[in-house]
């Protein structure tokens, strides 16, 4: 059995190799993008592995099902940028890691916080100059804080345990509420209650029609002046202009993001030779109070073994005619 894996970097390889180890795979790693362009790079093969910017439209699905594609495996937990319709028409299941190491995105978001609020990217950039002022590095305790989680699954209920280990005050939304966050201390509240209450606004939520903008203008006067609001999910939550002005009237007080709704053609890879184009995200990079990671909130050893892992394990159920268990379904 043949697996192209598209958005193929190297740091992946060696996970991938390891998991793909006498079962008999035959691999093929490129490192271009799933689009209209590549998609014929997936001649010949039974499964494509994909990544969180890949493309797969309608029109690629079709040009994967007429190449004798089988199989979707997704080594990611999002999947909105597949058309699960279109898969199921042409009979392609689309499997997807679920979870593979909370605390990985929990640990990142927490970081993204106190670098925001200690301001040590700029204490640590100052020292290396010999400037040993404390002007503008004044941070709050996080102790006593309230902080408003947007989705407590996996990734968002680990994040509720280090911030209750902080002291704070955590306020929860989700569709379902969950006994071992109640049991915590989280308190389940409605969302507008998050945006007028919290002082740091975190999103785990996952990328749907519903909550897609979740963060725009009408619900960023709802939060407080100053608020915090960190995004560690999916960068289509955020209308990013919207936050911008927000930023330029200091409503926003810090924003911390490591997802970006147009990161696809800057994320994973090295710019750092070109003009970015992209002014809306050129202007986030102005702001003193923004800090922006490159979607790296996932990347651990531990995330990526289990990412590789968990992906070739799922292509081994499909083989064996097994039950899917992490099979994508169409609402």
């Amino acid at each position: 059995m043949r697996i192209t894996f598209f958005s193929a970097r190297k740091y992946e390889k060696p996970f991938f190799d390891s998991a793909c180890a006498g079962k008999g795979f035959d691999c093929n790693y490129v490192e271009v993008h799933l689009n209209q362009e590549s998609v014929l790079l997936a001649s010949g093969s039974d499964v494509v592995c994909l990544f969180v910017n890949d493309t797969c439209n309608r029109e690629i699905i079709e040009q994967l099902s007429e190449m004798g594609v089988k199989l979707i495996a997704l080594r990611s937990a999002g999947f909105n940028h597949v058309d699960l319709k279109a898969a199921a028409e042409h009979n392609i299941p689309v499997v997807r890691v679920p979870a593979y190491s909370p605390y990985s995105v929990a640990e990142h978001t927490i970081a993204i916080i106190m670098t925001l609020n200690r301001k040590t990217h700029r204490a640590y950039n100052r020292v290396k100059e010999g400037n040993f002022s404390l002007n503008g590095l004044m941070g709050f305790d996080l102790h006593c804080k309230t902080a408003g989680l947007i989705g407590l699954g996996k990734i968002g209920k680990a994040t509720a345990k280090i911030l209750l280990g902080f002291g704070c005050k955590v306020l929860g939304y989700d569709k379902y509420e969950d006994e071992e966050c109640k049991k915590l201390g989280v308190e389940y509240t409605s969302i507008d209650r998050i945006f007028s209450e919290s002082d740091i606004v975190s999103l785990h939520c996952p990328l749907t029609p519903d909550t897609h903008h979740i963060i725009n203008k009408d619900t960023i006067e709802k939060m407080k002046d100053g608020v915090m609001l960190i995004n560690t999910s999916r960068g289509a939550l955020v209308d990013t202009k919207a936050v911008i002005e927000a930023l330029k009237t200091s409503k926003i007080g810090h924003l911390g993001l490591d997802v970006y709704e147009e990161e696809g053609d800057l994320f994973f890879e090295d710019l750092s030779d070109q003009i970015i184009t992209d002014d809306v995200f050129m202007r986030l990079l102005t702001f003193p109070n923004v800090l922006i990671t490159g979607h790296q909130a996932f990347f651990t050893n531990n995330a990526m073994r289990n990412i590789a892992d968990i992906t070739i394990g799922n292509i081994v159920d499909f083989r064996e005619k097994k039950e899917l268990e992490n099979a994508v379904v169409l609402e």
